[in-house]
């Protein structure tokens, strides 16, 4: 049974980048993971400014906001790093928080869907045709837990 997501009050709502989850990356504390993704889209620019902006606003829709608005400056190499930005935001948010970790690891191998009916590249977008980046990183993250687990478990064992 595929595992459909979106809204943060609906069920698997914590696999949401709006969940309030917060985390601490590089000596940076986070309110969420999309104030940290939409923050690093400023990364040396002349809107670099923002990326505090970003930070402190009270939610992570102004955060999205701020970090969509056209009119800014990105960063020329986004397309190349968002996805890893990404994926070190959301690994570190399920390593954080044990309770949304266990939500994930018991999804089993089920697929993992972002249902936006407006993203086609991290959702799935209106019409199911979207790339689903975001389910496939949860995917990823959700295998490379339970590998660093196993691992763990095998040192354990081995003393």
């Amino acid at each position: 049974m595929t595992i459909y997501f979106y809204k943060v009050e609906e069920p698997y709502g914590c696999f949401s980048n709006f969940s309030p989850h917060p985390i601490q990356i590089d000596g940076w504390y986070w309110q969420t993971v999309e104030h940290y993704y939409q923050a690093h889209k400023f990364v040396g620019t002349t809107d670099e400014a923002l990326i505090r902006t970003i930070k402190n606003v009270s939610t992570p829709m102004e955060a999205a906001l701020l970090g969509r608005d056209r009119t800014r400056n990105h960063r020329p190499d986004w397309e190349q790093v968002k996805q890893q930005i990404m994926w070190r935001g959301v690994l570190t948010k399920f390593l954080t928080h044990p309770d949304i970790q266990e939500i994930l690891l018991n999804t089993g191998e089920e697929v993992i869907v972002e249902d936006s009916p407006r993203d086609y590249y991290w959702g799935c977008g209106k019409d199911q045709t979207g790339e689903n980046h975001l389910g496939k990183m949860l995917m990823n993250v959700r295998q490379h837990i339970r590998q660093h687990l196993a691992q763990a478990n095998c040192k354990l064992v081995d003393r």
